[in-house]
């Protein structure tokens, strides 16, 4: 794979753009699972958490991509992706209990535990971006994860002030959803055949997103 090329790299951006989309929930179990021990304990607990947190985070996201080379996974894997995509944009995230620990090791175990828990809808984003490189999985992850450790207080803040930086998350998701869909292997012959079929998906499911998200909102400014 020519790592300089445009797909590769356009991959990489939107792997990124995944990770910090849906890096709510990471900031919210590190913030939650360290916040009743010592100073001088919870910043260590936060790195090696968050390190055993992305070595877990990786393992699946790579068994994900092997498994969505299986006929039928791919779309199957779009479809789910289309569902996480309208549960982002409208909210809708189940509340989150997490126990905070009162020990070094506790503090660890429960971020890493939840995160591989909290953390499925981001695997199963990435490895539909990744296009099947196990390559763009760890670069992706190499770039996002700092960003999410030293900046998740930052980017909740700028989702709070910035609201259509979620619109660009679900985009993508959309988007990748769309193209896991198109790309399936058992039904790529016939969207090969008719490429405005494929172009109908993407809008399809970019559109139908947005506007499942939005309907309830519309239905109650009516009410």
């Amino acid at each position: 794979m020519d790592y300089a090329s445009p797909e590769f790299l356009s991959a990489l951006v939107a792997i990124v753009v995944i990770d910090l989309a849906l890096a709510g929930d990471n900031a919210i179990v590190i913030a939650l699972a360290a916040r009743d021990l010592p100073a001088h304990l919870r910043k260590r607990a936060i790195v090696w958490g968050t390190v055993g947190a992305v070595g877990v985070r990786v393992l699946m996201t790579l068994a994900v991509v092997w498994l969505l080379g299986i006929p039928g996974l791919m779309a199957l894997g779009g479809l789910v992706l289309v569902w996480i995509a309208a549960k982002l944009l409208r909210g809708t995230n189940e509340p989150v209990d997490i126990r905070s620990a009162t020990t070094f090791g506790g503090a660890m175990q429960t971020i890493v535990i939840a995160d591989a828990a909290m953390g499925l809808d981001n695997v199963l984003a990435v490895a539909g971006a990744a296009h099947g490189s196990f390559v763009l999985v760890v670069a992706g992850l190499v770039i996002s994860v700092p960003i999410v450790v030293w900046g998740s207080t930052l980017i909740l803040k700028w989702v709070e002030r910035f609201p259509w930086l979620v619109h660009i998350g679900v985009a993508v998701l959309a988007w990748t959803a769309a193209r896991m869909i198109v790309h399936e292997p058992l039904l790529q012959p016939g969207f090969a055949a008719q490429p405005a079929l494929a172009f109908a998906i993407y809008v399809l499911v970019i559109g139908g997103v947005f506007a499942t998200a939005l309907r309830p909102r519309r239905e109650g400014v009516r009410s």
